[in-house]
């Protein structure tokens, strides 16, 4: 359950982050929500009842500006949900510095420093839930995005580390590791041919489908909710079989 619980979640302006933005409106959550799309979240924010933030996650103080947020609208923060992100397609040879660096300041540092700002607040009032959104590619290999890979290998290990350090304080850190999600970034990598490039990618996923945003939104929503009380420092995939096999 969700009811009463107040929520931020980072990247809500699209994807994922929408999805899971409504699926936790509609289980009761008071939302806070956060993104660089002014015009989407406020839209966003004024469909679900919400309050938004217009931020880059990655500059610099914005993590405990949006912690502090957070607080003074609503006095505590029952739940964090990281899922901002971006990616560029390359390999080593293809990623250059400037690529790097974005990546890794948005997928791994930010999420870091929202987290490090959040757990204060959690330990104060009692414990919260820390909800990341890692990937299957940081599970397995990640071909041609050799920076998105890395960064979501990073976040599976922050999430246990973190899960391993604040478990004590009645914080628990999770992540849920999507496979091929039907987002505006999976439509980006399918490129000119999308509709067939995503019909390739169905017919090699186990399940045989690509996955919806929703199916993210309700393992988020689980892990977020006192129904995962007991469960902490985990990689819950949902890849439709992609990191099984």
């Amino acid at each position: 359950m969700l009811a009463g619980k107040i929520a931020l979640i980072t990247g809500a302006t699209s994807g994922i982050g929408m999805a899971t933005a409504r699926l936790f409106a509609e289980r009761g959550a008071t939302l806070l929500l956060s993104g660089r799309n002014a015009d989407a979240g406020s839209a966003l924010a004024s469909e679900l009842g919400a309050d938004f933030f217009a931020a880059d996650v990655a500059a610099p103080g914005a993590a405990g500006m949006l912690i502090d947020w957070a607080v003074r609208c609503h006095g505590r923060l029952d739940v964090l949900v990281n899922n901002a992100g971006i990616l560029f397609q390359g390999d080593s040879q293809d990623c250059t510095d400037a690529q790097w660096d974005a990546v890794l300041a948005v997928n791994v540092t930010a999420v870091f420093r929202l987290s490090r700002a959040a757990v204060p607040v959690m330990a104060a009032q009692g414990g919260g839930a820390i909800v990341n959104v890692a990937s299957d590619w940081g599970l397995v290999g990640a071909q041609k995005a050799v920076a998105y890979g890395t960064s979501k290998g990073a976040i599976v290990q922050l999430t246990r580390s973190m899960a391993a350090d604040h478990a004590r304080q009645g914080i628990r850190v999770n992540a849920v590791c999507p496979g091929d999600t039907d987002t505006p970034m999976l439509r980006v990598l399918a490129g000119a041919e999308q509709e067939a490039r995503l019909r390739e990618m169905a017919e090699a996923i186990p399940l045989g489908r690509i996955g919806q945003p929703r199916d993210a939104a309700a393992a988020i929503a689980f892990l977020a909710s006192d129904d995962a009380s007991f469960i902490t420092g985990a990689m819950l995939p949902v890849d439709g079989g992609n990191s099984a096999v």
